[in-house]
């Protein structure tokens, strides 16, 4: 399992449940990774979709008892999606928000793919577990500077030396 996020030097992903950046080419950087694969999400994020819908060419599971829809796949605790991770391949599967799902599921992924902008957001209400200040993490893979949409960001990945087994 992995997660994917886009951060601010602070490790800030967000405010008023919506993204802090619009970077097209990271848009598209989440789209190859994810794309025909599983992501899995709070229902906050689910809302905060293009038009509060799930991401097209992808399972999308949300953790939440607030409401159930048919076009996604709805847990309504952590034990039942544990129990429905159980039936796809670990490798497929990214968490993609919010702050308060990334900080309950970071220490079960084997692995981050991480977007780091070159800015900072004193506005940020939410925020990514800092992973160069987590002891079990470490980064791997670092891209060349980007720039578009004028930020600049490295495209980082990160893994995960002691993967929390998952229980219930």
């Amino acid at each position: 399992m992995h997660a994917i996020v886009c951060v601010d030097r602070n490790w800030g992903i967000g405010k008023n449940n919506g993204l802090l950046f619009h970077i097209p080419a990271d848009l598209q950087y989440f789209k190859k990774i994810t794309e025909n694969k599983v992501v899995v999400m709070g229902g906050n994020t689910l809302l905060s979709l293009p038009g509060g819908k799930p991401l097209p060419n992808r399972i999308n599971i949300v953790l939440t008892d607030i409401f159930t829809r048919d076009d996604c796949i709805i847990v309504p605790t952590l034990k039942e999606l544990f129990i429905e991770l159980e039936k796809h391949d670990t490798n497929d599967v990214f968490i993609i928000g919010g702050a308060m799902f990334y900080n309950t599921m970071i220490d079960y992924c084997e692995s981050a793919y991480v977007t780091k902008v070159d800015d900072f957001c004193s506005d940020a209400t939410a925020f990514f577990p800092n992973l160069d200040k987590k002891h079990n993490w470490s980064l791997i893979k670092e891209s060349n500077n980007q720039e578009d949409n004028g930020y600049n960001f490295v495209f980082t990945q990160y893994i995960n030396t002691r993967i929390k087994e998952i229980k219930y």
